[in-house]
């Protein structure tokens, strides 16, 4: 699954979903279009309630993302070239449906949308023993198909402490089995969920991790991290000992990189 994460999503993650008193997640709705992604097996997809975010209008809630077409049904690519075209476009996942219902103008589905939340969702993540999910994220729980399979195979691959503060952030930034496996492949524990975050963040992973075994190092998973946040590659190893430095430890070669002492 590939999306881009944009910077108007975040305040679409703090408030979504009107309640009753019976702290029912309610439906919600607002203005919606879907334009050709950057792919072209991607759409672009544009929500927005409240009205239009400046900064007088803090209250609004605006996402401009990615999605795999196929994750839609009701539109195709090739949709979007059939001006005046009445559609309704459907993502759905487990913790609720999304319909951009509207018409196509200059290559864009415009019109508004309604979200219908899953309230068995937030059960189903207990059931799981997944606690502190908020219902009010049951719409970007959505646009980031966090669905109950994939936080089972995570917990199935042996991570720990899945909760409802790091849940999204673990999709957003791809965790899945076969990353966990290949962590543990070689050597090491199954990370924390939080500590999956962080690895994943850097960009840590098993390609390199092995190229740097094979150089007779052994880091830890906080090391991988300071290594790739300071450019400890190991490429950047081998232009050490080529210099004469032999013994290096991962402590000394993240020195060198903070003070630039390779020149």
């Amino acid at each position: 699954m590939t999306r881009k994460l944009h910077l108007l999503i975040l305040p679409l993650l703090a408030a979504t979903v009107v309640f009753t008193h019976a702290d029912e997640p309610m439906p919600s709705q607002g203005t919606c279009s879907i334009l050709a992604g950057r792919h072209n097996d991607q759409f672009r997809l544009k929500l927005n309630r409240g009205g239009d975010c400046t900064e007088e209008n803090r209250n609004c809630q605006s996402s401009d993302m990615d999605e795999p077409a196929a994750s839609f049904t009701g539109i195709t690519t090739s949709d979007l070239t059939r001006e005046g075209a009445h559609l309704d476009a459907v993502l759905s996942a487990d913790p609720g449906t999304l319909h951009c219902t509207g018409v196509v103008h200059d290559l864009q589905l415009t019109g508004s949308y309604v979200f219908q939340p899953n309230p068995k969702f937030i059960e189903q993540m207990r059931d799981l023993g997944i606690t502190g999910l908020a219902s009010d994220q049951l719409l970007p729980y959505t646009l980031f198909h966090v669905q109950r399979d994939w936080a089972e195979s995570l917990q199935k691959a042996g991570v720990t402490g899945i909760n409802g503060g790091n849940l999204l952030a673990l999709r957003i930034f791809k965790v899945d089995g076969d990353y966990v496996r290949s962590l543990v492949s070689l050597g090491y524990p199954a990370p924390s969920a939080d500590k999956l975050i962080g690895l994943r963040v850097q960009g840590v992973n098993a390609d390199e991790i092995k190229q740097v075994q094979a150089m007779g190092y052994h880091p830890t998973l906080d090391e991988l991290v300071q290594m790739r946040i300071f450019k400890v590659t190991p490429d950047f190893i081998e232009r050490m000992k080529a210099k004469g430095f032999d013994n290096l430890t991962i402590a000394k070669l993240v020195q060198i990189r903070i003070f630039n002492l390779a020149d």
